[in-house]
C-alpha cells in the first residue's frame, strides 16, 4: 500500500452488534500485523457476587448477565446446581425447559438474522433502511421474533429476564390449554422460518473458511441445546469436509479450555488445548447437523449447505446466517412437537436439597456453548462460581478471522482498499459471529494503522 508513515481512522458507535468494543488493525507494507478486538466495557463481577449467595439464587442472578439470552444462563445455572446436588430433572419438566430455551433461540436468532446481519448482504446501513426495500422480509423476521417472545412470556412470565424459572424446574407449569394459543403462532412462524432460509440462501457470500477447531454440545439423536456432552470437531487444513469429533467431558472443560487476560480486553480470551477455536451455529451444525428436525434438514439441503447426514460441514462464517435461519426452523418445529406431546408434570419442580459439592454444566446459548461451575457448602451457600460465555471463547477466533479477511482483500490485485472499505469488511467479519458483548446496541470504534 502506498501510505507513508501511519494513519489512524476512528469510527464511533456503529450499529448492529450487541455491546461496545473497538477494533485495532495494523497494516505494514501490505501485511496485517495486528488485529485486536478490544472489549472495553467494565467487568461486571457476577462470579464474585454470586459467592455467599444461596444455591437457589444463580438462575435469577445470572439471567441479568444478558437481556438477549437470559434463559441460557438460567438453564445452565440450574443444571450445574442440580448436578452438584445429585438431582436430575427429566420428563415433562425437562421438555418445558427445552421449550422455553427454544423460545429464546427463536427470538434471538431472528433478531440477528433480520435486524443485525441481513443489512450487510443487501447494502443497507441498518434494518430501518432495509425495511424500505425489503419490508416483507423484515416484517417476517419480527413475526418470528414475536413468536419466540410469546413462548418465553408464557413459560417464563416475561420475555426479558424470565421470573418463573427455579432450580429443579418452575414456580408454575402451564395446563395444556394454556399452550394451545402458542400453536397457531408457531405454525405461522415455521412457514416464515422456512421462507427466511430461502431468502438468506440467495445472498452473495464471499469466499472464506474457518479451519480451526469447533466446539459444541453433542447428544446423539438430537440437535443438542440443553443436553449431551461438549464435543470438539478437529481443525482442518484446506478442506471444507468433516473432521474427527471427540467428546470433551464437561468435567474436563476448565482443564482443556484455558482463559487468559489480555491487555486490550476486559473479556478473558479462551484457548482450547492451546489454540483458538469457534463455538456457535457453525460448530453446532458441524457436530449435530444430521439430527436437525426433518423440515430444517430439508431446508439446509435446499439452501446449499449440503447434507449434514452425510458429513457436510459449513465453515464459511459469512454463510452462518443460513445456518442460523435453519436453526430457527428447527427450533420452531421442535417447539410445536413439545407442545403437541405435552402432559403436565405432577408438580412444578423437583426438590434440590443442598450438600457440600461442586457441579458444572454446559448448554448451547444462541451464540455458542455456555459453561457454569458452582461449589457450595452443606447449607447451600455458594463458595465458588465460574462462568465462561461464548463470546469470550470466540474472541481469539474472531481476531484470527479479521486478520485473514483483511489480508485476503489486501492480496487481491488492483487498487488497494481504502479505510472505508476495510472498515465495512471488518464490521461484517465481526457480525458474522454475532458477538454479545453486553446488552447495549452499538459496536465499533475502528483504528487502522498503515505503514
Amino acid at each position: 500500500m502506498s501510505h507513508r508513515g501511519s494513519r489512524v481512522l476512528r469510527l464511533d458507535a456503529l450499529a448492529r452488534v450487541e455491546g461496545e468494543a473497538s477494533l485495532h488493525l495494523a497494516v505494514r507494507d501490505g501485511r496485517v500485523t495486528e488485529a485486536r478486538l478490544r472489549i472495553y466495557e467494565p467487568p461486571r463481577f457476577f462470579e464474585a457476587f454470586l459467592v455467599g449467595r444461596g444455591h437457589g439464587e444463580p438462575p435469577d442472578i445470572t439471567s441479568r448477565i444478558c437481556g438477549i439470552c437470559p434463559v441460557a444462563y438460567q438453564t445452565t445455572a440450574c443444571q450445574a446446581i442440580e448436578r452438584a446436588c445429585g438431582v436430575t430433572v427429566d420428563g415433562p419438566l425437562a421438555e418445558l425447559r427445552r421449550l422455553l430455551y427454544y423460545g429464546e433461540w427463536i427470538e434471538s436468532q431472528a433478531l440477528h438474522i433480520h435486524l443485525l446481519h441481513a443489512p450487510d448482504f443487501l447494502g443497507h446501513p441498518s434494518a430501518v433502511e432495509l425495511a424500505r426495500e425489503h419490508r416483507a422480509a423484515v416484517e417476517r423476521g419480527l413475526r418470528i421474533k414475536q413468536a419466540g417472545n410469546t413462548v418465553m412470556e408464557q413459560l417464563g412470565g416475561r420475555a426479558i429476564h424470565p421470573i418463573n424459572v427455579r432450580v429443579g424446574g418452575f414456580y408454575h407449569v402451564p395446563a395444556p390449554a394454556e399452550l394451545v394459543p402458542l400453536t397457531e403462532r408457531l405454525r405461522r412462524a415455521h412457514d416464515d422460518a422456512l421462507e427466511t432460509v430461502r431468502w438468506v440462501a440467495g445472498f452473495d457470500f464471499p469466499d472464506a473458511e474457518y479451519h480451526g477447531p469447533l466446539l459444541a454440545m453433542c447428544d446423539p439423536g438430537r440437535y443438542a441445546i440443553d443436553s449431551g456432552t461438549p464435543a470438539v470437531m478437529a481443525a482442518v487444513a484446506g478442506s471444507n469436509g468433516p473432521a474427527p469429533v471427540r467428546a470433551l467431558p464437561v468435567e474436563e472443560f476448565e482443564r482443556r479450555v484455558v482463559e487468559r487476560q489480555v491487555s486490550h480486553s476486559t473479556a478473558l480470551v479462551s484457548e482450547l488445548d492451546g489454540h483458538h477455536y469457534l463455538t456457535g451455529s457453525l460448530a453446532r451444525y458441524a457436530v449435530s447437523g444430521r439430527w436437525l428436525h426433518p423440515s430444517a434438514l430439508d431446508a439446509a439441503r435446499e439452501a446449499g449447505l449440503g447434507d449434514p447426514a452425510t458429513g457436510a460441514v459449513c465453515r464459511n462464517p459469512f454463510r452462518s446466517i443460513i445456518v442460523r435461519a435453519v436453526e430457527v426452523a428447527h427450533a420452531v418445529a421442535e417447539a410445536l412437537r413439545i407442545i403437541d406431546a405435552y402432559e403436565p408434570p405432577s408438580r412444578s419442580y423437583v426438590a434440590v436439597p443442598p450438600r457440600p459439592a461442586t457441579g458444572c454444566a454446559a448448554t448451547e446459548a444462541p451464540r455458542g456453548l455456555l459453561y457454569h461451575r458452582y461449589a457450595m457448602d452443606a447449607d447451600g451457600t455458594l463458595t465458588l462460581a465460574r462462568i465462561v460465555p461464548p463470546t469470550a471463547q470466540n474472541q481469539a477466533a474472531i481476531e484470527d478471522d479479521l486478520r485473514r479477511q483483511v489480508q485476503s482483500r489486501l492480496d487481491r490485485p488492483g487498487e488497494p482498499p481504502g479505510d472505508e472499505e476495510l472498515t465495512a469488511l471488518c464490521e461484517r467479519a465481526v457480525r458474522n459471529h454475532d458477538p454479545c458483548i453486553s446488552c447495549s446496541a452499538h459496536f465499533l470504534d475502528l483504528t487502522v494503522e498503515r505503514g
